[in-house]
């Protein structure tokens, strides 16, 4: 995919949580999930350019919980790119994946991606504080962020972040649009007609938004998802709501191609195919290109 200029193939893979079942090591319920949904992506004809791994790897930021991951994802024949999310504890990720980017001590980075009008710039933000469950973009974060989109005004860009800077609803999973992080951010991007996307995780289901002109999308997560309930939460009462599911795993594959970003969302699962591309479709098929003419 990587041979045409004007063409980048992005795989997001987000919220594996490996570690959630300390205990039962390769047969942990999250990782056999994790394992099945890049197993999924590397036997796809096409294969990404990289694979950016949006937060959240491990559930309590265990060290030998990256180290599997970091063994699992050797098999890629792409970069592997890693972020915190808030369950992670940043020093033990950065002991595991030493060759990840810092900048101030934090976890982020641009990724530069084709040349002159083809160019495509990534930049990955570390969204990520300690004992804090909702997003955190400081000023030294967001120092970083003008900077880097000051230097390149005229470069499309995408932004990946572990916490989406929305309310979506989800009273538990959401922040207060009051809080400093979620105002700085928004007053960090305003402006920068560069960003064509936001990609973030966290939600552990899928989500579509506009942030300050911005299409923002949410990868669902490897592990379970967060069930989809809008009704407005008292603490106080336990309304025996869902609030977790065992839907099936995902993976994102986001396309550059010719100035236009497409973001595609992969269950993974057992299902039948209904359909093949055989001889009795060729002329569906060939009206379809026809019409395109």
């Amino acid at each position: 995919m990587g041979s045409e200029k004007s063409t980048v193939l992005i795989a997001q893979i987000t919220d594996t949580h490996v570690g959630f079942e300390p205990e039962a090591g390769e047969n942990e319920f999250n990782f056999v999930r994790f394992r099945n949904v890049l197993g999924h992506l590397l036997s796809q004809p096409v294969q990404p350019d990289m694979l950016i791994l949006s937060g959240d790897l491990t559930d309590g930021g265990q060290a030998d919980c990256y180290a599997r991951i970091k063994d699992l994802v050797a098999d890629c024949s792409f970069p592997v790119h890693v972020m915190p999310g808030n369950h992670d504890c940043r020093e033990a990720l950065l002991d595991a994946f030493p060759d990840c980017p810092t900048h101030d001590g934090f976890a982020q980075f641009p990724i530069e991606c084709g040349e002159g009008a083809d160019a495509l710039r990534i930049l990955c933000l570390d969204t990520f504080e300690p004992g804090r469950h909702g997003g955190a973009f400081c000023e030294v974060r967001a120092a970083w962020l003008r900077a880097e989109l000051e230097a390149h005004p005229d470069t499309p860009t995408v932004i990946f972040m572990h916490h989406p800077p929305v309310v979506a609803g989800i009273e538990w999973m959401d922040p207060s649009p009051e809080e400093a992080w979620f105002k700085r951010f928004h007053e960090t991007v305003r402006d920068h007609k560069q960003i064509v996307a936001i990609q973030a995780g966290h939600l552990h289901r899928p989500l579509h938004a506009v942030v300050e002109g911005i299409p923002l999308s949410v990868t669902p997560a490897v592990a379970p998802a967060v069930s989809l309930d809008l009704r407005p939460m008292d603490v106080d009462v336990a309304d025996k709501r869902p609030i977790v599911a065992a839907e099936p795993p995902f993976y994102s594959l986001h396309l550059w191609r010719s100035g236009a970003l497409v973001s595609h969302f992969q269950p993974v699962g057992h299902w039948q195919t209904l359909a093949r591309f055989e001889d009795h479709l060729k002329p569906m098929m060939k009206g379809l290109f026809a019409e395109r003419s």
